[in-house]
């Protein structure tokens, strides 16, 4: 069997597991989980904020001026 055929087989199986076996989310699964990444990362980013504005007043007192 020659490259291109292989490859065309490759495709055909990929196409048919993704159209025939797998299983997609729901609109509001995925509404979901665009809520909880959306909430986590502005979570993780207030709490980078506060550690960054935290060691900036630290260092602030360690090496004034």
């Amino acid at each position: 069997m020659n490259i291109f055929k292989k490859f065309a087989k490759y495709c055909q199986t990929c196409y048919n597991e993704l159209a025939h076996e797998v299983t997609w989310p729901t609109l509001q699964e995925l509404i979901g989980s665009a809520k909880l990444v959306l909430v986590a990362s502005v979570v993780i980013a207030l709490v980078v904020f506060a550690m960054d504005f935290t060691f900036e007043k630290i260092m602030g007192v360690v090496y004034p001026g």
